[in-house]
Parts: structure tokens; sequence; C-alpha cells
């Protein structure tokens, strides 16, 4: 049963590592890997000096920052709240009807948010017309397209995340909440003392792996609602590879801004790893 999983990584994950070395070559197809010359660190030194990486780099950071503080939250909230509901049927509902948007693909979901934001036909916008207020292009805007990005990225990924804090909840022993009614305590107070206590180890992990996102965005999310108006403040590391590797031919240059990428996703997870072993027993590694 591990066999496919192995052959997978292998395949997907491994095997194109070869391909690095592209970053220090000023690779041509015609020659391949094998065959083109090598450079050194001439592609690194133009990413660093170049006037585009840095504004690309910063947008990355923030968005990913802004989905790291109001996204990581989310799923255990909805995982406590669907936990408190007594009804069976009921949660099972709500919990199918949260995680279904994750199986939906960005293709398929840009064009109902932009449809749902646009400023003529859109719900949102005939609902602010009809309260008296202006409507606004969301998509167009840049004080709101990164507020789009964070929220639609929250409310896609929320129910799937979801799962495992539910996971993580359905494993704590019952006789604590009974020990908790005998004591006179309320709900609230069994989330705060019992169940978030409890489930402890499963979100120190969760951030650990979570850390390594603050520097790599999601291409389908992006490059499907990024327009020209809003670049200044949604152009990230991915989409601006795509560019530079696939629309304008320069493969080793996007090789190295891949490179760049994976090695601070590195050094992010083994730092949060680090920090969590300082204040808990619960670490990868």
């Amino acid at each position: 049963m591990l066999l496919p999983v192995i052959v997978y990584f292998a395949v997907f994950h491994y095997t194109p590592i070869y391909g690095v070395l592209m970053a220090f070559q000023d690779y041509k197809i015609l020659k391949g890997i094998s065959g083109s010359t090598f450079v050194g660190f001439k592609y690194f030194r133009e990413l660093f000096s170049g006037l585009y990486f840095v504004p690309v780099l910063k947008n990355t950071l923030i968005i990913n920052a802004y989905k790291l503080i109001f996204g990581f939250p989310a799923p255990i909230v909805l995982a406590l709240l669907i936990n408190e509901v007594m009804r069976p049927a009921f949660k099972k509902l709500v919990q199918t009807i949260s995680y279904l948007p994750y199986f939906l693909s960005w293709i398929v979901l840009s064009g109902i948010f932009i449809e749902i934001l646009s400023p003529s036909r859109g719900m949102i916008n005939i609902m602010l017309m009809h309260l008296g207020f202006k409507p606004i292009f969301f998509l167009a805007s840049t004080d709101w397209f990164r507020t789009v990005l964070v929220s639609t990225e929250i409310w896609k990924g929320i129910g799937f995340s979801a799962i495992i804090y539910l996971a993580a909840i359905a494993g704590i022993n019952p006789d604590m909440y009974e020990a908790g009614d005998v004591d006179g305590i309320s709900r609230l107070q069994k989330i705060w003392y019992i169940t978030l206590p409890s489930i402890s180890p499963v979100i120190v992990i969760m951030i650990i792996l979570t850390s390594g996102s603050i520097i790599n965005d999601d291409f389908d999310q992006i490059f499907n609602l990024l327009n020209p108006n809003v670049s200044s403040v949604g152009e990230v590391i991915s989409t601006y590879t795509y560019v530079e590797g696939i629309s304008k031919m320069n493969y080793s240059y996007a090789a190295a801004v891949g490179l760049f990428k994976n090695v601070v996703a590195l050094v992010m997870v083994i730092t949060a790893n680090f920090i969590a072993r300082k204040f808990s027993d619960h670490t990868i590694f």
C-alpha cells in the first residue's frame, strides 16, 4: 500500500530536484542541462538587484502573513463550533457544506467570485447600491484585492482543515468533560480548559507545517483573480516565476526564483520547529 506513495514522491518530488541545476546555468533548451553553460550565482545576483523581485517578495509575504494570521485560527474555531452542535444530523450537514468548496478548483471559483463581486451585476454590489452606497470594483481595487484573496482562501479551505481538529477533539477522553460537569464549569470553560489544551499538540504541529507557507503562495487562486489594475499589490512569487519562466522563457532566472522560495520555506519550517521545541514537547523533529 505504501509503494504508490513512494513512487509518487520519487517521480514528482525527488527526480525533478535534478532540475535545480538550471538555476546555476545559462540554460538552453536545445543543449539541455548537461550541455548548458555553468554561470554560478549570476541569476541570483540578478534576482536581488532587479527592480521587480523585491516588490513581488513583499506582496508574497504580506498576503501570506494575512492568510496565516486570519486563516490559521479559522478552522480551529469552526471545529470548536461544530463540536458544540448537539444534533448529529445537523452537525454532519454543517461539516459537509463547510468542506465542499475545498474540492472545487480555483478556475471554477474565480468565475463565481468575479460574478459575485462584479460592480454592475454582482450580488454584493447590488446590495450595497440598495443601501445607498456606491459600487466597489473589488477585484480591480488595490485597497480590496488582498482582502478578497485572504477571505476567499479562508472560505475555501476552512472546512477541510477543520477535519484535522475535529479528529483531535474526537480523541479527547469524555471523562474529562464529565469531571467538568461535576465541577459545574460552563461550556465555554470546557473549551478553554479541556478542549484547547487537549488538542494543543495538533495545533503546534500545524503551526510548524503552515509556517513554510509564508513564502509559498497559492498560484491557482492569484493567477485566476489577478489583473493589471492590482498587479502592484497582487503579483506574487509564483505568478512572477510563471511570467519569467513560461512567458519570457527565462528558465534559469525562474529556477533561481523557485529555489530561493523553497530554501526560505525550509528555513521557516526549521525555525518554527526550533521555537516550538523551546515552549512545547510536541514538534515534528
